[in-house]
């Protein structure tokens, strides 16, 4: 008896990010929003948009990393457009419960992403420090030029604390 199997998918256990910001410490806490911050813009450079970036669509494996697994919604990062909220030109348009501006299918509003933190405020607080040009339109405008220009973001299987010192004093050092 044999089992064949012709086509496979393989996922690393992780926890939820949601669900381990929960019991994280400070420093956890600081690390997982870092590398949190780090996937969004890895997925980015390789011009893909999660669509929704909310924490529970985003998992923490065994090794601090932070990856996106919620696929449903992704789209080329290069067919988003990217928008500023316009001011409001009266109160009435401040006030009003809808956008009162016009929302296409593909526009996108960064600043809306701080609505993803919703339930977790430390969470939040933590981001804003290490990543808050996520919630700028003109920081995903320069992404899309970069990708249509051609350029090819390094990404590195390491977090920087982890990796060589290669600056020139290390090496230095080392000779």
């Amino acid at each position: 008896k044999a089992l064949v199997i012709k086509h496979v998918y393989v996922e690393r256990r992780m926890t939820p990010l949601n669900l381990y910001l929960k019991n994280a410490t400070d420093e956890q806490v600081v690390d997982v929003m870092d590398e949190y911050g780090n996937a969004i813009k890895q997925l980015a450079a390789a011009n893909i948009f999660p669509g929704d970036m909310l924490l529970k669509n985003f998992g923490v494996t065994r090794h601090g990393r932070v990856v996106f697994y919620d696929y449903d919604e992704i789209v080329p990062l290069v067919d988003c457009k990217f928008r500023k909220i316009p001011e409001p030109r009266t109160e009435v348009e401040e006030m009003a419960s809808k956008p009162w501006y016009t929302v296409g299918p593909n526009d996108i509003f960064p600043e809306e992403f701080r609505l993803f933190f919703s339930g977790n405020q430390r969470a939040r607080k933590v981001f804003d420090g290490l990543h808050s040009e996520i919630y700028e339109a003109s920081f995903w405008q320069g992404l899309q030029e970069q990708i249509r220009s051609g350029y090819v973001e390094d990404f590195f299987p390491y977090r920087r604390k982890l990796r060589f010192d290669r600056s020139p004093a290390a090496v230095a050092e080392t000779a």
